[in-house]
């Protein structure tokens, strides 16, 4: 069943800290939030803008570093300080006529809850809260900011045959 939901996926979201970060944020002195994030993440995601998947970022949090790293990777849609993840997930479906069920979401914790509620592959990183792992179709075995966005795009895009990259360019991952 998970495999064959992973074949109609066109669509991946992912909300940021604790996904696409450890959840660590590092508070400087002038007021900026600082996040580290993963470079095979990042070449997955690449990857999946190249091969046509809608992708797009949902997160409470906000920072012009999180905007410039995303619009480096080639993602349009991104959208930081949300407070209403589920409008904001709606929206999208509209703007891009895809159906619930296409879509992969991968939150870790309660923020996410109502709209992993809504599309079609729910899933986690191995270190969400219990309440998201509970709803959670799939989760990896690597924590967030340590390769789970990287595990579950590439697990979608091998069984759609669309991982492996003739041409890769080691510049891909680090915009």
């Amino acid at each position: 069943m998970f495999l064959q939901k992973l074949k109609e996926i066109n669509t991946f979201i992912f909300d940021v800290d604790g996904v696409l970060t450890n959840g660590d944020i590092l508070a400087s002195d002038s007021g900026e939030f600082l996040r580290t994030f993963n470079i095979k993440d990042g070449y997955a995601l690449q990857l999946a803008v190249k091969r046509g998947f809608h992708v797009c970022i949902i997160s409470g949090g906000k920072g012009q570093a999180m905007q410039k790293r995303f619009e480096g990777l080639g993602i349009k849609e991104i959208f930081l300080g949300v407070s209403d993840k589920v409008q904001v997930f709606q929206n999208f479906l509209v703007k891009y006529q895809v159906n619930a069920s296409q879509v992969l979401y991968m939150g870790d914790d309660i923020p996410d809850l109502k709209v992993m509620q809504l599309v079609g592959l729910p899933t986690c990183p191995a270190d969400a809260v219990p309440e998201i792992k509970a709803i959670s179709e799939y989760i990896s075995p690597y924590t967030g900011g340590k390769t789970a966005v990287r595990d579950i795009v590439e697990k979608a895009l091998r069984v759609q045959e669309k991982w492996f990259d003739e041409n890769p360019s080691a510049a891909d991952s680090g915009k």
